[in-house]
């Protein structure tokens, strides 16, 4: 059964466009492997600096597991943060064209 995940952050000013950067490069690897097994987006928020993840993946076989690009996003988050991360796990009430954010 998938499991929606959903991190909310806040990065240290100077940290926030390399974050921004690996963000992408998680996309760029997921779209170039193509991969399948999870539904993500990433936001930034207006101020800049804050940014949610919302993640929708089987807990069991997480595709973002095994990404190289993941990892080393996942790998100086706690140096790139201000504030958080802060996981939780979420239920989907709805939703309606999400594939078209991008």
């Amino acid at each position: 059964m998938d499991e929606t995940r959903v991190i909310v952050y806040r990065t240290k000013p100077e940290c926030a466009e390399e974050n921004a950067r690996l963000i992408g490069d998680v996309f760029t690897e997921l779209d170039e492997r193509g991969v399948e097994g999870v539904s993500y987006v990433a936001l930034r928020l207006d101020d800049g600096v804050s940014f949610i993840h919302v993640a929708v993946v089987d807990p069991e076989d997480n595709p973002l597991a095994s990404s190289p690009a993941f990892a080393a996003f996942q790998a100086g988050i706690g140096d790139r943060c201000e504030e958080g991360p802060s996981p939780s796990t979420a239920t989907v009430l709805g939703s309606h064209g999400v594939s078209d954010l991008s």
